[in-house]
């Protein structure tokens, strides 16, 4: 089962996020986003959209998918509470499908937290690991 979890940073968001396969940790990396911003807890499920990616470099993947959450956050203030995420390798490439569920955002309903302004590059990471797969995000606020 995967997990996130946040670290201290001075200015920034910070989070690790482990999974057994790259479908959980890009799961996870999802809801520590999500988790940013507001209360995953209270997000119901009422609209559904599709995200899919490819790319040869999986954290080039994974940084395109947190940015695409990000702009449906910003351009249709949709937040989201759940993700049904396959994350294949074919033909020398990593293949992204997601759907994503969630509903527009609410302040009241949401607890909002902080902006989340972009996804950095900087200390961004995943690695494959003995037990699975880890990835470390900073986020700019």
């Amino acid at each position: 089962m995967g997990s996130y979890e946040f670290i201290d940073h001075t200015a920034d968001v910070l989070w690790q996020a482990t999974g057994n396969d790259l479908a959980e940790v890009f799961t996870q990396c999802a809801l520590a986003l999500q988790e940013t911003q507001v209360s995953v807890k209270n997000i119901e499920e009422k609209q559904e959209i599709v995200i899919t990616g490819e790319n040869k470099n999986i954290e080039y993947l994974l940084f395109d998918f947190l940015d695409d959450l990000l702009l449906y956050k910003d351009r249709d203030q949709l937040v989201f509470h759940s993700f049904q995420i396959t994350v294949t390798e074919k033909e020398g490439k990593f293949v992204l499908n997601c759907i994503a569920k969630g509903e527009v955002l609410d302040v009241k309903k949401h607890d909002p937290r902080v902006d989340v302004k972009a996804i950095t590059m900087h200390e961004f990471s995943v690695k494959k690991v003995s037990d699975g797969w880890k990835a470390q995000v900073l986020v700019d606020i």
